[in-house]
């Protein structure tokens, strides 16, 4: 009997898996295996970590249906893998590709010592694949956009295995204590009906609400496609064959958009590794930023007096997620009301997000800060006041996250340190002492920002 491992990674799914598909082509037992890799401790958020043992806990019931399980071992994985190869007689171990540099040294470690066959699935057009006539990569967003949509699209979904040959009786640690986040259940079927519901329900709309941070108008997939409980060509391809797909239908065109988007930052990883260690432009790497740890710390918790910006850390703090706009705003108020290194923002996004994710959380930080390949120029900074008016009009967002403001008037609740001492009362909440003062002020901000770029740029 031909026995494989397919080593799992970030495709925790059966439904459209390459690497899955590959491993029972030719064997007659595949053993599906997870290895926790301690190296990757210190960078995981508490809730990413949890939210990944309950996707695990997930996928091992789905492989119990099919007749399988899953084998779970903690440790390095070359000896862990070289272990179970002895252990089970394995010929071949199959895993989906990944591209960030950790991964990619962990792998050839893994190769050089075992016969590892790496398969495509992570993107839909594989790094390397989207480039300039020359044979050299994209680095605006744009002409890479174009290329990509040029490019075959294979959309023939991989069905799932309706039975997998149990395997022997192989050691596994049990999954640690997790729990669950009732935003974010876990699982491949949870992510498929999130997918669904989103298309059927909120898609159309999704070019008119997805900044709006009052609405729900995103489709909070990115946990999912994070840890791949569902694959980037199902989730495209269902949105293509959607009801709701027309070319004139902005909500829907403008949601693919934002999934090729996710593609482009990594390609841009694997093109250029050195983007994970600092700015990808050269002439932007010797900002001279603040070391302010009082700013620093006042940005962390949500308290900088900036009620959006503040609302956007605590909903991070408290669900492992924060909408997309108030990513931009937070990490554009860091970086340059703050004049604080990006990198320190990107290294606090990484500990708490549901859905870190190097290529994407990297290229949104330097997006922000306009140090990356396709970034916001450095002179553009947000108004996060503007930007609060527009986007919370209401201030809905802010009253959720920020509960000292609760009662604030609307006129007041984008700039409550312009109330009056009697409004003040009025409604509960002293400024600079039930919530903080402005950190920084505009305008100021703004200048100082313009002035240390400029001694870079």
């Amino acid at each position: 009997m031909t026995t494989v491992i397919w080593w799992i990674r970030r495709d925790l799914r059966l439904h459209d898996n390459p690497a899955l598909a590959q491993a029972l082509t030719g064997a007659d037992c595949v053993i599906p295996v997870f290895v926790l890799d301690q190296r990757f401790k210190p960078s995981f958020a508490q809730g990413r970590f949890s939210f990944l043992i309950q996707s695990l806990k997930a996928l091992r019931t789905d492989l119990q249906t099919l007749g399988s399980s899953l084998v779970l071992r903690e440790g390095d994985p070359v000896h862990e893998l070289s272990r179970l190869i002895v252990e089970c007689g394995a010929s071949k171990i199959y895993a989906e590709a990944d591209y960030s540099p950790f991964t990619r040294r962990r792998d050839k470690a893994v190769a050089s010592v075992l016969p590892l066959t790496l398969v495509h699935g992570l993107t839909i057009h594989p790094p390397g694949s989207v480039v300039k006539g020359d044979g050299t990569p994209y680095t605006i967003f744009t002409p890479f956009r174009n290329a990509w949509l040029s490019l075959p699209l294979d959309f023939h979904e991989i069905t799932p295995p309706v039975h997998l040959q149990p395997h022997q009786d192989l050691s596994s640690i049990p999954l640690p204590d997790s729990h669950e986040n009732p935003l974010f259940p876990a699982g491949e079927a949870a992510a498929r009906l999130r997918l669904q519901e989103f298309l059927k329900t909120s898609v159309s709309n999704y070019a008119l609400e997805r900044d709006r941070m009052d609405l729900e108008g995103t489709s909070r997939l990115s946990p999912y496609i994070r840890f791949g409980q569902l694959s980037m060509r199902y989730v495209y391809a269902q949105g293509l064959h959607s009801a709701a797909f027309s070319k004139e239908n902005s909500g829907i065109s403008s949601w693919l958009n934002e999934l090729i988007w996710r593609e482009f930052f990594i390609h841009i990883m694997a093109a250029f590794p050195q983007v994970m260690r600092g700015a990808f432009r050269p002439n932007l790497r010797a900002v001279p930023w603040r070391d302010s740890s009082a700013d620093l710390q006042a940005w962390q918790a949500g308290l900088t007096g900036y009620p959006l910006v503040d609302a956007g850390m605590r909903q991070l703090a408290q669900t492992g997620w924060m909408h997309n706009r108030a990513r931009m705003i937070t990490a554009s108020f860091l970086a340059k009301h703050l004049l604080i290194n990006w990198q320190s923002g990107e290294e606090w996004f990484m500990r708490h997000l549901l859905d870190g994710d190097p290529a994407s959380n990297n290229g949104g930080w330097q997006w922000s800060a306009g140090t990356g390949t396709d970034a916001a120029p450095y002179f553009r900074i947000f108004n996060p006041v503007l930007q609060s008016r527009k986007f919370d009009p209401s201030g809905d967002y802010i009253r959720a996250w920020v509960p000292e403001l609760a009662n604030v008037p609307p006129n007041y609740i984008h700039e409550p340190w312009l109330m009056p001492m009697a409004v003040q009362s009025a409604c509960g909440v002293r400024i600079g002492k039930d919530y903080p003062s402005p950190v920084v002020e505009h305008t100021a901000a703004r200048a100082r920002a313009l002035a240390a770029y400029k001694t870079s740029a």
